[in-house]
This record gives C-alpha cells, structure tokens and sequence, in this order.
C-alpha cells in the first residue's frame, strides 16, 4: 500500500513492489473441490496478460466499457484489474449491447446475454487451473486459449486518469480514485486493519460490499483475500477449519 496510489492498478504495482511471493487472492469453490492460491507476482502476471489482451488484441480504449458476466471468481478478479490497467470500465452484470466488449462465464444464460455486444465476446470456462472450453462457444474467443501468448509486461499505451470512470457496480459509477478512496476507507470496517489482514469472502462480486471485500479492500491495505463460490455448500465446522487453515481474520458473508 502506498498513500500515492490513486487506482486499482497502482495498489497492485505497490503490493508487487512490496512481496511479490506472498498469497494475494486464495480462491476455492466449494462446488467442486477446487482450491487455487496465487501469489502476487502470479496474480499481477494475469494481470498483465490479460491487460495485453485488452489493449492489443481486443483493441479498446480507455473509456470503452467491458461487461463483466462473471461471478466471484480469481479470474474475475484478473479482469477488473486488467481493466483498471488500460483504463477502460470494468462494469460488472452490466448490460452486453451497451458494452464494447462482453466477458461471459460458461453458463448457458450469460452466454445468451453476452450474444446482444456488437463487439468482442470473450468466454471463460471457469475450470481449474483456469483450463480451456472442449468445445467454445460459437461467437466466442476462448479466454484460456487466447491469454497465455500474450506479453508478461504491461504497459498502457497512454495514462490512465484516476479520476475517468473506472467501475460500474450494483447501477453505481466510480472513478479509479473513488475506488481505492473507498477501499481503504471502509477496509476498517471490515476488520481489516493493515498489512497481513486475511479475509475470506463468500459475498458475491454484484455489489460494491463483495468487490471491496473480495478484492479492493485487501487490496487497498496491503492484506489477501481468501475467495469461496458456493460457501453455502460448505458446513460450520469445515467452515471453521479452513478459516483456521487459511489463517484468516476476518469473515465476510
């Protein structure tokens, strides 16, 4: 954490600048068992690839708005800030036809949605180990197969301005700056009180309380997250193991 960062971006070259081998995002699904931890080098490396597919590959501009038709997600979290790196608006359940790009999970319904962008669609199979479609859908550039070859460095083609629209969540519009103003104001709140805080979030990625404690706030102090889809489905007493596990310090659900 740096007091000079004025975007989500910036609070992830600081965390990388600070240790990049300490775990950033922990994401498990309690549907399937899986569980992936990623340090912040490999976290920013998604980052940063993802960013090189937006800028050079998809061919947006800062400004342009990316439909995020996602759920809680390690790679939903690569999304938003990959965006918040070129600068373009990361708007999360927004509308596909007013959108310049369309992200969609596998989902039958998302995949329906996403069909109305008149411009780039981009798929991801949400799998393990952030595995390809067998079979991609029709319309749909593949996320797994088109981000590997691209560049491990990411470097903007212009500045991105903290105070441009950088997020739409839940109907609601935030500049960079507003993001990471109201990440580390309400970090406290949530019980995250500085470098090493852990959370574990079961919150869903739809409203701004999920993004801030599922990305933004850990983020924005300097501590990790620990992200669960389909917490529901796990019981109170695996619940407390991992929680013991995973050395968390604060629930969020």
């Amino acid at each position: 954490m740096n007091a000079t960062d004025r975007t989500p971006a910036d609070l992830l070259g600081s965390a990388l600048a600070a240790d990049p081998v300490r775990p950033l995002v922990t994401f498990y699904d309690d549907a399937t068992g899986e569980r992936v931890e990623l340090s912040v080098a490999t976290f920013a490396n998604w980052v940063a690839k993802t960013a090189n597919l937006l800028q050079d590959e998809l061919s947006v501009e800062p400004g342009d708005r990316v439909a995020l038709l996602l759920p809680a997600h390690w790679q939903t979290a690569v999304w938003l800030l990959a965006c918040a790196s070129v600068g373009v608006v990361a708007d999360v359940a927004g509308d596909p036809a007013a959108a310049d790009v369309v992200v969609s999970g596998p989902d039958p319904e998302s995949l329906s949605a996403a069909r109305s962008c008149s411009g780039p669609r981009v798929a991801l199979a949400l799998r393990p180990l952030g595995g390809r479609f067998p079979q991609p859908p029709e319309g749909f550039a593949d996320y797994a197969v088109e981000v590997p070859g691209q560049g491990d460095r990411f470097v903007p083609y212009g500045r991105v301005d903290p105070e441009e629209p950088a997020l739409i969540v839940a109907g609601r519009e935030f500049s960079g700056a507003e993001v990471v103003e109201r990440a580390r104001a309400e970090a406290s709140g949530l019980g995250l009180t500085g470098p090493g805080a852990r959370v574990l979030s079961g919150l869903s990625y739809d409203t701004w309380e999920g993004l801030c404690a599922g990305l933004y706030g850990p983020l924005a102090v300097g501590g990790s997250v620990v992200l669960c889809r389909h917490l529901g489905l796990l019981g109170e007493s695996a619940l407390d193991t991992r929680v013991e596990s995973e050395r968390v310090s604060v629930i969020a659900r």
